[in-house]
């Protein structure tokens, strides 16, 4: 089966965990057999192919105001004027059609759709050919893919983001299958009449690792005269809940230290940096999970929006290191109360400087939490049985797909 991947990104432009997992399932459906390619959006105008790792990858040069891949964030007016153009970016189907027309393409499989717009949806359909969505984050509900508006979470689209996303669940009915990376997502996509038509399922991010993942982390006790460590890795963006993080470290009562891992936009980050300004809080910029979590005893992910899935618990537990997360989104489909770590609540923001304070006090429950965290992910560290699911799914796609006239769905332009 010729299978196209379609994705606002791809490596080595990686903006999240949405295009490492996706990487790893289009390395791993290769390495089974499968004949797989990838478009992504680019920087260059025109569509140019190359090669990631034995993988045929086409680049499309975006066709907006600019190419949203970029360290520096754009101001509000120009960023108002890319989502307009997002809408519904008919200039961008040309390059879907070609490289379908040219691969001899059998089935897509769309992931982030930033860039692409739900255009691609319709190409594909004036294509006859099946198309699979996998959702990572509120894109189809929200221009900014995290509903997430002054400093909190939106539980229901707002005014604008109905205004930019109108018609958009109706187009989802040209898509015969959508799978959501957690329950929670799947769930909040579907309660706004998105994929009604689609065969709907869950299939979790794997994140495969190492089987000496976690050696050596058992048995290293936690001097007297030794703080401890607490750790962040992940974006540095304002969802992400870094402030209060930060603001919550800063409040204890006992020594600790906090280690921040990742990047962002670069005055986000001197924002964080000039909060966070004390010796016991370090920014390491970026770190492979391998080394970080051998040097950290608590992982947290203090997000405040509605996290879709959450990899960096996933991986922390696969470390041993015992996680501290907000009870939003997808978390608590990882982290489960004193089995792998504790939850915290964002609207209540004492909680989190509670559970840091209650790791400290108790390190038999601190070390319980360790000692049980690998186990309690090893369904997510399973890429086999991931790349099984979407298997098993792509054949039942395209063997009972009915075929569809152009009147089944009405097809405007935004």
């Amino acid at each position: 089966m010729k299978i196209l991947f379609l994705s606002s990104l791809y490596s080595p432009h990686v903006g999240g965990g949405a295009e490492i997992v996706l990487q790893r399932t289009v390395e791993g459906l290769k390495a089974r057999g499968d004949d797989v390619v990838v478009l992504a959006t680019g920087p260059q105008p025109g569509l140019h192919a190359s090669e990631v790792r034995g993988v045929k990858v086409y680049r499309a040069g975006l066709l907006n105001t600019y190419w949203h891949y970029s360290e520096q964030r754009p101001g509000a007016l120009a960023r108002l004027g890319w989502h307009l153009r997002d809408r519904y970016n008919s200039g961008m189907r040309r390059f879907i059609g070609e490289v379908i027309a040219r691969e001899n393409v059998q089935l897509v499989v769309c992931h982030n759709l930033a860039g692409w717009s739900v255009a691609a949806w319709d190409e594909i359909n004036k294509a006859q050919l099946p198309v699979v969505q996998v959702l990572h984050d509120m894109y189809l509900l929200c221009p900014g893919s995290n509903m997430f508006r002054k400093n909190s979470a939106c539980n229901t689209p707002c005014t604008l983001c109905r205004s930019f996303r109108q018609g958009h669940a109706e187009r989802s009915a040209q898509v015969d299958a959508v799978v959501g990376v957690s329950r929670f997502l799947l769930d909040r996509l579907r309660s706004q009449n998105f994929f009604r038509k689609a065969q709907a399922q869950v299939i979790y991010n794997a994140s495969p690792m190492a089987d000496g993942a976690v050696s050596g982390r058992f048995g290293e006790p936690r001097g007297a005269d030794r703080p401890l460590r607490f750790g962040y890795m992940g974006t540095l963006s304002e969802q992400k809940g870094l402030r209060w993080m930060i603001e919550q470290f800063r409040k204890l009562s006992f020594p600790a230290t906090l280690s921040i891992a990742g990047r962002g936009q670069l005055d986000y980050e001197q924002e964080l940096k000039a909060l966070a300004d004390a010796p016991n809080i370090e920014f390491v910029g970026y770190q492979s999970p391998e080394s970080f979590y051998r040097q950290i005893d608590v992982a947290i992910v203090p997000s405040i929006w509605h996290e879709p899935f959450g990899l960096v618990a996933v991986e922390a537990c696969a470390h041993a290191v015992p996680v501290i997360a907000s009870q939003r989104g997808g978390l608590p489909e990882i982290i489960q109360e004193e089995v792998n770590g504790l939850l915290c609540d964002p609207s209540e923001p004492q909680s989190l400087g509670q559970a840091m304070t209650r790791l400290n006090r108790d390190p038999v429950l601190r070390d319980r939490l360790a000692s049980q965290a690998r186990a309690s992910v090893e369904h997510f560290l399973d890429q086999e049985r991931m790349l099984d699911h979407y298997q098993a799914l792509f054949q039942h796609v395209v063997q009972n797909r009915s075929p569809r006239h152009d009147n089944d769905i009405a097809l405007y332009s935004l």
